[in-house]
This record gives structure tokens, C-alpha cells and sequence, in this order.
């Protein structure tokens, strides 16, 4: 038997030990929730460049995947740390506003308008309002993702900027997120607008191809918010700023950049310009 002056010890150093190892897992279970586009995910980048973040840094990133406008809606809430969308006007409202601290940009890519190969509106070309005038023309079918998300905002600018109130028969909103619409236009011939890195990784393309690109209005800015601790107590203001800057580095932005499918470059980092 041990005598009780060893016991003693051994007791205090076991208890120090399990005192030390639940402060090591918890440090390893920290975690954000990250509210983002659905292109980010639907893309495949997060898949890419989170487990690198999270190997870095030990936190745990917990992604909700929403149009932006809900997106949005959801950091309003408090129901986010972080928000990573892509439209512009709405983000530096929000940080006006007060509910974000600060918006950084992160990267970029652009719009593309997609339809069948045999493109029966001849909408193909460069000039996106051209194009839309003449699908709105034609009465051709057009699937509109009608979720406030960011991609539905940019094409309502579009429709705006072409002048066109009356979109045809054939505009339908699906209220859905972009890989869905895409497998509607896919299923019914329809055109449909997506970011060209959601297209890139949609698998089931059927006879629909791009036939509108290269127009500088179609670029497409994406940016990341830490959702306001003054107005949310409970924000993970630490480690979502930690996320942040780490999207934001020479590290962070070297991952968005090696992200390819097919050896095509699908988002282009852009934090520093």
C-alpha cells in the first residue's frame, strides 16, 4: 500500500493533468459560425481552404450556406460571428448600420449568363443587358433564384439596367439556392445567371453552356464582416476576427487562389487592392 504523503501528491498532479487536458480540448472545440453564399460552398472553396484555417489556428468553422439577403438577415440576428457574402451596397449598409464592425474585401470573380447550346433567344454575346432584352423578347425561359441572395440582386440590376419590366412568360423564380436553379434550367432549357465558380463545380450541365461573359458588369466582389459585438454580446469576437485575418493574409489568399477545377482558377483574391 502507498503510503498517504505519496497518495496526496499523486492526487493534486492527476487532477492538474485532467484540469490541463480539458483546457487543451477546449481550446481545440472553439468554433465560429460563419455565414456565407452558397457559391462559397456550392463552389467546393470552403471544402479547400477551411481545413487549412482550421489546422492553423485550432478553431472549428460551422458554415451556413444562405443567399446573402439571408445571410444578412442572420448577422442581424446575432445568429453568426462572421458573414462572407458578395453584394457590395448591401454589406456597407449593414456595417453602417452598426450591425458589422468592419467590411474587408477578400476576392472576386464574375457572373456569367447560361443557357442551352443552341441558345433559341441568340442571346449569346458580351453585353448582358443585350442579352437579357432578348430573352425577355422571346419569351424564353429564364430561372431567377428570387432569394435576395447576392447573385438575385445582381441579375434584378441587370434586368433594371436593360430596361426590361416585362420579363416574358418564361421568367420563373425558383426561390432556391444556385445549384438547384442551375438543375432547373438543366432539366427544363432555360437560361439562368450563376457565378462562374458554382458553374465550374455543377455537375450536371446537360446541354446548357456560357453564352454570356466578359462584360465588366458582371463582376462579382465578395467581402467578410465580423458581426458586431456591441450589438451582440455573444459574438466570438476574438476568433472570428481570427478567421478574418487569416482570409485576408499572404496565407489566407494564396489558398482562395490555388483553389482550381480543371486547372481553372475560380476565385481571384484581391484583400489587398
Amino acid at each position: 500500500m502507498k503510503p498517504a504523503s505519496l497518495i496526496r501528491p499523486l492526487r493534486g498532479l492527476c487532477a492538474a493533468l485532467a484540469i490541463s487536458a480539458f483546457a487543451a480540448s477546449a481550446a481545440q472545440a472553439e468554433s465560429i459560425v460563419v455565414a456565407s453564399t452558397t457559391s462559397t460552398e456550392q463552389s467546393g472553396l470552403f471544402g479547400h481552404i477551411l481545413p487549412i484555417f482550421e489546422k492553423k489556428s485550432g478553431i472549428e468553422v460551422r458554415v451556413v450556406a444562405q443567399g446573402t439577403g439571408q445571410a444578412l438577415e442572420t448577422g442581424r440576428r446575432g445568429d453568426a460571428d462572421v458573414l462572407f457574402v458578395h453584394n457590395v451596397v448591401a454589406e456597407e449598409k449593414f456595417v453602417e448600420e452598426g450591425y458589422g464592425v468592419k467590411r474587408f474585401p477578400v476576392m472576386y470573380n464574375d457572373f456569367v449568363v447560361i443557357g442551352e447550346k443552341s441558345d433559341p433567344a441568340g442571346a449569346k454575346g458580351k453585353d448582358v443587358t443585350a442579352a437579357l432584352k432578348k430573352v425577355a423578347s422571346a419569351n424564353a425561359g429564364f430561372v431567377s433564384r428570387g432569394d435576395k441572395s447576392g447573385t438575385h440582386s445582381a441579375e434584378l440590376r441587370f434586368w433594371k439596367a436593360a430596361g426590361v419590366e416585362d420579363k416574358g412568360t418564361g421568367y420563373k423564380e425558383c426561390g432556391c439556392g444556385m445549384g438547384p436553379a442551375l438543375n432547373i434550367a438543366a432539366s427544363s432549357g432555360a437560361y439562368v445567371m450563376s457565378d462562374r465558380a458554382t458553374w465550374l463545380n455543377f455537375k450536371n450541365r446537360a446541354n446548357l453552356t456560357i453564352l454570356v461573359e466578359g462584360d465588366e458588369r458582371l463582376f462579382n466582389q465578395y467581402g467578410v464582416i465580423l458581426v458586431n459585438p456591441d450589438k451582440h454580446a455573444h459574438v466570438k469576437k476574438d476568433a472570428g476576427q481570427q478567421f478574418i485575418d487569416w482570409l485576408v493574409s499572404a496565407e489566407g489568399q494564396a489558398a482562395i487562389a490555388e483553389y482550381k477545377i480543371d486547372g481553372q482558377q475560380l476565385f481571384f483574391p484581391n484583400a489587398n487592392q
